[in-house]
């Protein structure tokens, strides 16, 4: 089976590149890079020296003879390659925003500037978070000799935050209130442009805030937490997303308030705050097996043990999720941390997780169990 990669000289396309050469499945592996075509992949990543020699050619040609097309484009740039597969009967996955959004191309336009390029093919396409759609991406895979199979791959915030909050929103745990999320990630997350932002003296030992209440993932966040809910609303609830840079190569750390509803708040009455009382940690621990038996047949979801915390050092070059679920001293917040590897969870492996489903793979074929620690 032939996998095509368009955009491989990014981050998350060399990514796919690394996780494929090891996948099963893949036997051949063709590569398109409009910036490097007629060169080989190990000249710009020498990484690949002696373990991959792909010569880069044109996306017309990839998708010409490859039985799956991965597209690793900046936003934009996905919606002709995607009709060009739909019209070969090739599935083709988007790792950019292009397909986030289903139909919606109000939305996508009023963030991303662009309106759509062919709307039959939105109207189509499924929404890449296994974990919540994994079903409908099966149903296009099985049908993928008739019917487009096009995939919105997530954003790696959006993976993130959206994972820690689907058993609550899904099992109606949470009020109507306001969701508040900040999360870090790696330098990575950026690109491979070089930006001002990005050089070493510039976030080199300094942690900071950026695109408050701009970012592009907001509506993709608001939206998932939308179709996650147990009785979705008449309109989508208010989400505050902050993301911070932080000084490391990969990774994402993120931390969810969610408003628990009336029946699942404890009235514990104190006039100031208190240490957790046991009543707190009853309850977190009833949360964090809710979740565990919730998760317990997806196999990158990692709910772990009461009183264990998540660390991006803990998922590195993984396609793991760790989450863990705790409670606010008052009894009235649930408060859930993630990690992910925003190159593997929040781009390319969860791409390849992604194609796994479509074929009929073993979820985890090519994603490797352990993670590197250091």
């Amino acid at each position: 089976m032939t996998a095509g990669v368009i955009g491989v000289t990014g981050y998350a396309g060399s990514e796919l590149l690394r996780i494929l050469s090891r996948h099963p499945k893949i036997t051949r592996i063709s590569a398109a890079s409009a910036s490097a075509e007629g060169r080989n992949i190990e000249d710009i990543y020498p990484n690949f020296l002696s373990a991959l020699s792909i010569k880069l050619t044109n996306a017309a040609s990839v998708i010409e003879e490859s039985d799956v097309v991965f597209s690793a484009l900046p936003n934009g740039h996905a919606g002709a390659l995607a009709k060009q597969a739909v019209e070969k009967s090739t599935p083709f996955i988007d790792l950019s925003a292009d397909f986030r959004f289903g139909s919606d191309e109000e939305t996508y336009k009023a963030w991303y500037g662009t309106p759509f390029l062919d709307a039959e093919t939105h109207k189509k396409s499924v929404y890449g978070l296994v974990e919540v759609n994994r079903a409908s991406i099966a149903a296009l895979g099985k049908n993928r000799e008739t019917e487009p199979v096009v995939i919105g791959n997530p954003g790696c915030y959006p993976t993130a935050i959206s994972l820690s909050l689907f058993p609550a929103l899904s099992r109606g745990l949470l009020s109507d209130g306001q969701i508040i999320a900040d999360a870090a990630s790696g330098i990575s997350g950026g690109g491979r442009e070089l930006l001002r932002a990005y050089h070493f003296c510039e976030c080199a030992d300094s942690f900071s805030p950026y695109k408050i209440g701009s970012h592009r993932h907001t509506p993709e966040i608001s939206r998932n937490i939308y179709f996650m809910e147990k009785d979705p609303p008449q309109k989508q609830r208010p989400v505050i997303f902050t993301p911070h840079l932080s000084p490391m190569n990969r990774g994402i750390l993120a931390t969810v308030y969610a408003p628990l509803n009336k029946n699942e708040k404890l009235s514990l009455n104190h006039k100031a705050p208190r240490p957790p009382a046991r009543e707190i940690e009853e309850q977190t621990e009833r949360y964090r097996r809710l979740y565990a038996s919730f998760y317990e047949n997806d196999p990158f979801i990692r709910v772990l043990p009461q009183g264990a915390l998540p660390a991006t050092g803990r998922v590195r070059s993984s396609n793991y999720c760790d989450i863990a679920v705790n409670v606010s001293q008052d009894g009235e917040t649930l408060i859930l941390t993630s990690a992910i590897d925003n190159m593997v969870k929040g781009a390319a492996g969860q791409a390849v997780q992604n194609m796994n489903v479509i074929f009929g793979f073993n979820e985890k074929d090519g994603l490797p169990d352990a993670p590197a620690f250091f």
